[in-house]
């Protein structure tokens, strides 16, 4: 039941996301389209109720339940630049907004982009530890809190690649190519 909610929430993110955009920019409805993409967040909220519950029914905490706060702490973490990404590429083919903005490709203005972006995936994953936490004390002395925390060690092995990841940019920089005279952009939004 809670893998199919995951599945369930998953693709409600993205019947969202694009009914809101498109009834923002498309059918220029904006409040519309501002209300569906605000709904957005109802979907954890329903997950984590549903959780919440069964765990209270009394099952046994397993790899389910640990996927259900990871998909809502990336959710939290993750969901936000998402929506803005696709905001702006839609803004831009259907609403005549300026182009996206892309990342930067070299030197320390790369390395600022590639911190930015582990911040994101660590909130993510310091959300989904924190829930998970709150599931094992939910759950108590009584129960196989075993996945749980396995699941807890991934997400920390996930901010650890991604502080690499960044890490590496910052003490490594990429280098223009020589013949590349294009200028980066000056600020990253």
């Amino acid at each position: 039941m809670i893998v199919g909610l995951i599945i369930a929430c998953e693709v409600a993110f993205w019947v969202l996301l694009a009914a809101g955009l498109a009834f923002r920019y498309v059918f220029r409805m904006p409040r519309l389209g501002l209300a569906l993409l605000l709904c957005e967040p109802l979907l954890e909220i329903v997950l984590f109720a549903v959780t919440a519950i069964d765990l209270k029914n009394g099952a046994e905490p397993d790899w389910r339940h640990g996927l259900a706060a990871v998909y809502i702490g990336f959710t939290v973490g993750l969901g936000h630049s998402t929506v803005k990404w696709a905001d702006a590429r839609v803004a831009h083919r259907f609403a005549g907004g300026p182009p996206p903005v892309k990342p930067p490709k070299y030197g320390m203005a790369r390395a600022v982009h590639e911190w930015k972006v582990a911040a994101r995936w660590t909130v993510a994953a310091l959300v989904a530890v924190g829930l998970l936490q709150a599931a094992a004390w939910y759950v108590g002395g009584d129960g196989d809190i075993g996945s749980l925390r396995a699941w807890q060690q991934r997400m920390l092995f996930v901010i650890g690649i991604n502080v690499v990841i960044a890490a590496s940019y910052t003490l490594f920089p990429k280098r223009r190519p020589k013949g590349d005279a294009r200028r980066e952009p000056a600020k990253m939004r």
